[in-house]
């Protein structure tokens, strides 16, 4: 075996250098150099491999090369080769000193596993991307459990370079870990129930990222923007961000508005409270001005025998008026109806579906509507209940 300590004993004293310092430096001198090799190395490599898988990107449609490049997966591989490289030549160095080739070989195992460590999680960050991209992510969120993976391998990682360091092996030290069980459950609390709120919550199809909830007992209300082992990010309306963990979405209560979202028309439900004493029986001569005067009663017959109240005929013109309208989906439920009087008056629901369901157009037709009825409510001699001391 060459001894690269002696051959730079050799040069050292050659250049008037005094043994004794010489035999001290000589291998500390050579590990600089190795260390230096591999800096060079890994630069060379660096210049090859992530050179030519950007140049591969470049000129093919896939996502996956692309990808790789952007985590940096294999930036971390390289970065093996040279950790590879001083691992190997250390016992040409160190000749004299064995502790000293231990602890560098021991070092540069916790590097070689470092670098694979995060070459592992750039390939889980690939696959996470790589499934983003697919409309099937929209309905089935994984990052969750991605990061469950992330936190096991580093884990694992971790408990391995450890292992290296004391001399002692992973699966001693895993089962000294099974004596603290205890105190990894309370260290990974959260990420143990946030992990297991992701699959109730994934697998029961509870939860979406652009879903619009809303979580009572607090201020969320807004879209759901991401879906993470500890966090559910919400963006209110107001442009604030809520974060809520998954466990208090599961354990607690929470209302979701994909149902509305995907369904043909969003609810209006809004009542209108007529004055008792304005409520009457209608006169021929009422019922012939309804018709003339208002166009949609214009061929309205009572049934035969009854005769009608104004709140009556009222009910049937909104009823008329709202299937007229464009923006109101029929195909839904339309109930007009009158509640239990109070004593702020006679309620009348009005109940049907507006067909448009952004926030700011519903808002404004059910707003146009509603002053549509309360300007018409005195053409049938009626009076809107207004409370005054």
């Amino acid at each position: 075996m060459i001894n690269l300590g002696s051959w730079m004993n050799g040069i050292l004293t050659g250049w008037g250098i005094d043994p004794k310092v010489a035999n001290t430096f000589d291998e500390i001198i050579i590990a600089v150099l190795l260390v230096m090799l591999a800096v060079g190395v890994d630069y060379l490599c660096q210049a090859i491999f992530v050179g030519s898988m950007k140049k591969l990107a470049q000129h093919t449609h896939y996502q996956w090369d692309t990808l790789l490049i952007k985590r940096k997966v294999v930036h971390h591989l390289v970065h093996t080769i040279p950790g590879i490289l001083v691992y190997a030549l250390l016992p040409l160095a160190f000749i004299k000193g064995k502790g000293l080739l231990l602890l560098s070989q021991k070092i540069c195992a916790v590097y070689i596993v470092f670098a694979l460590l995060l070459a592992i999680n750039g390939f889980i960050l690939v696959f996470l991307d790589m499934y983003n991209l697919r409309p099937v992510s929209k309905n089935r969120p994984i990052k969750g459990f991605m990061q469950v993976l992330q936190v096991l391998v580093f884990f694992i990682g971790g408990i391995v370079m450890i292992s290296v360091l004391i001399g002692k092996s992973p699966a001693t030290l895993l089962a000294g870990l099974g004596a603290s069980a205890a105190i990894l459950m309370l260290v990974f609390k959260d990420s143990i129930l946030g992990f297991v709120a992701g699959i109730q919550l994934s697998a029961n199809d509870m939860l979406r990222p652009g879903d619009w909830i809303t979580v009572p007992g607090s201020n969320a209300n807004g879209i759901v923007q991401e879906i993470t082992l500890n966090t559910v990010k919400i963006q209110n309306f107001d442009n604030t961000i809520s974060t809520i963990p998954p466990y208090t979405l599961v354990n607690g209560s929470f209302q979701n508005w994909r149902g509305m979202t995907e369904s043909g028309g969003r609810r209006v439900m809004k009542s209108i409270y007529l004055d008792l004493n304005t409520i009457k029986f209608c006169t021929p001569e009422m019922l012939d001005t309804f018709r003339k005067e208002i166009p949609l009663l214009a061929d309205y017959k009572p049934d035969e025998g009854v005769v009608p109240t104004n709140s009556q005929v009222f009910r049937v013109y909104v009823e008329k008026y709202l299937t007229s309208l464009p923006v109101v989906n029929t195909d839904l439920d339309l109930i007009i109806s009158q509640l239990q009087s109070t004593e702020y008056g006679v309620p009348i629901q009005i109940y049907f579906f507006s067909r448009n369901k952004v926030w700011k157009e519903y808002e404004r037709i059910q707003s146009d509507i509603f002053d549509h009825f309360f300007a018409m409510v005195p053409k049938f001699e009626l009076k809107v209940y207004q409370y005054s001391e």
